[in-house]
């Protein structure tokens, strides 16, 4: 079975060497949708693949990261990099061009890896990631899945590589998730939310 939880954020992002010059050339925002889909062939204890509840915790806290922020490539101008890390608080660093396409990827491996590090604790079994739609305007969106978040075909990510501004992750429940993560430590789901 597959469900579906939608959250949204506004970003800017400039997406270098794409065709559209507005796009390449100048900062700019979108107001983002992400569909997070996720399947099993199980229900939890409550009849469920995964309380959507869940969802508002560590998934909706890294998504939200990019809200009211900017993201940056860390191959563009370093001059750039620094005036915008300079003018902002709530940033957010990645390996590759923040096009809708890569956000699609960066987004499906932050899920993953929560999934990956989170005690289950309601009878939840074999949940797994299906795909992550990126909405960045109401007529575009970028699907990715599992083969694609992972291709170096189209750009190695390291989530070692993705670097969150010091008020972004300050504003997480656990300040200290991204390391727990990054050390793939376990998480726990809470018996209630």
């Amino acid at each position: 079975m597959l469900i579906r939880k939608l959250f949204k954020f506004e970003n800017a992002h400039i997406v270098r060497d794409c065709t559209t010059q507005r796009c390449s050339e100048n900062i700019h925002g979108h107001s983002y949708k992400i569909e997070v889909l996720l399947e099993s062939n199980y229900l939890d204890n409550g009849q469920m693949v995964y309380d959507f509840g869940l969802t508002k915790r560590y998934i909706k806290e890294l998504i939200d990261s990019f809200d009211h922020g900017i993201t940056l490539w860390a191959k563009d101008d370093a001059g750039y990099i620094e005036s915008m890390k300079k003018h902002s608080n709530r940033w957010i660093e990645l390996p590759v061009s923040p096009s809708a396409e890569q956000f699609s990827r960066v987004i499906y491996l932050l899920v993953e890896r929560v999934l990956a590090c989170t005690d289950m604790r309601n009878g939840e079994r074999e949940v797994n990631l299906h795909s992550i739609i990126v909405h960045e305007t109401e007529t575009g969106y970028a699907q990715g899945f599992s083969e694609d978040a992972h291709s170096e075909l189209m750009g190695k990510i390291a989530l070692e590589d993705i670097i969150f501004s010091k008020q972004v992750q300050s504003e997480w429940s656990d300040v200290g998730l991204w390391n727990k993560l990054l050390n793939k430590e376990m998480i726990k789901n809470p018996k209630s939310v």
